[in-house]
């Protein structure tokens, strides 16, 4: 399994079953991908904030791919025409490319739009595994007991937020990273906006029981 960092919390996924999208607030100034948009098969939405839900219409209309959310926001985007598989906490699903569990997280979900803001069901994180590789992706959320059940899951790479103000800090996904025990741990949501500066090199020098891998702009990271 390769994932790319697309920037905030985006990021690309693909084995040979699954080239898929993350979260798709892809930052402008990556100069590289490691996908085709045409190519894409699925795209993951944890909630329905502008800076998550980022272009998934734009990407969805133009490479036919299925949009896995929560409930309430897969009908907003099937409204739209396009393809979706609606989902809610704690649902377990095998599709085509392996199962896919949606996780709790502490957030909101509205999506703003030129009517104002509609609901947007609740913030939610992904348990992806294909072929055996188990890949956590919290979303935005803070710090919650609920993942301690993740530890059983035994998860090879879990995506973080270390931002705070929105999400957990640095000293709360250090907690979090002990509670869910994954193998590696990648720090996202920190560093896109002035009021979620965070220092990543600060984050892996205190987890003590999990590898850390800081990805830049545009890195790719197997496993």
């Amino acid at each position: 399994m390769k994932i790319q960092y697309l920037g905030h919390s985006a990021f690309y996924l693909e084995t040979s079953t699954l080239k898929a999208l993350i979260d798709p607030f892809i930052s402008e100034e990556l100069q590289t991908l490691d996908f085709s948009e045409d190519e894409i098969t699925h795209i993951f939405v944890t909630h329905g904030h502008g800076d998550h839900l980022g272009n998934t219409i734009e990407l969805a209309k133009k490479s036919g791919a299925t949009v896995i959310s929560n409930y309430e926001i897969c009908m907003y985007l099937q409204k739209q025409g396009i393809q979706v598989h609606p989902m809610h906490i704690g649902g377990r699903v095998t599709l085509e490319f392996g199962t896919v569990k949606m996780t709790p997280a502490l957030h909101g979900s509205g999506i703003e739009t030129e009517n104002g803001i509609i609901y947007g069901g609740n913030p939610c994180g992904f348990l992806i595994e294909v072929q055996g590789k188990k890949l956590h992706h919290a979303g935005d959320t803070g710090l919650t007991m609920d993942m301690q059940l993740l530890s059983s899951e035994k998860i090879d790479v879990a995506l973080v937020p270390i931002g705070g103000n929105f999400t957990m800090d640095v000293i709360d996904a250090i907690r979090a990273v002990e509670f869910m025990k994954p193998k590696t741990v990648i720090p996202m949501h920190y560093n896109t906006f002035p009021i979620i500066s965070a220092s990543a090199e600060a984050f892996k020098a205190k987890v003590l029981d999990a590898d850390v891998v800081i990805l830049k702009l545009g890195e790719s990271y197997s496993f």
